[in-house]
């Protein structure tokens, strides 16, 4: 149980490191974040929407309880990834552009099977309540 916490929250840590960077120039509208989004062909107005989303993403990952808003958040940093990688690759961008979104990607869901692992150790141990698992 005490191995599975520590790798859970190394992991949960870098990932929130990883997309909280990410989401600080993007909730400002910083002209890097910018350019990049209008460089794909996206919109300059869905910055600032991404980065607030990222940076709420962020605590709903790190804030204990609320296992469905969890799994939310958990959901939408990957997509945003997911997306961002793809919009990255399909512009012609080399590998070095877009390899470290598929690490901080990895390391998301090394983050996620780590929380269930946590989860299920603590029900079979009788730590939570059905109430913090619904």
């Amino acid at each position: 149980m005490k191995k599975t916490k520590i790798i859970y929250w190394i992991l949960t840590g870098l990932f929130a490191f990883f997309m909280f960077g990410s989401a600080i120039p993007d909730a400002l509208s910083v002209p890097m974040a910018v350019g990049g989004f209008k460089e794909m062909g996206y919109p300059a107005y869905l910055v600032p929407f991404l980065g607030v989303a990222k940076i709420l993403g962020v605590i709903a990952i790190l804030i204990p309880g609320y296992p469905r808003i969890k799994e939310w958040a958990y959901a939408g940093l990957s997509f945003d990834l997911i997306g961002a990688t793809y919009s990255v690759i399909c512009i012609g961008k080399s590998a070095p552009n877009w390899a470290p979104m598929l690490v901080i990607l990895a390391v998301g869901a090394g983050s996620y099977v780590y929380y269930h692992k946590k989860l299920k150790d603590a029900t079979t141990a009788g730590n939570l309540t059905t109430t913090e698992l619904a």
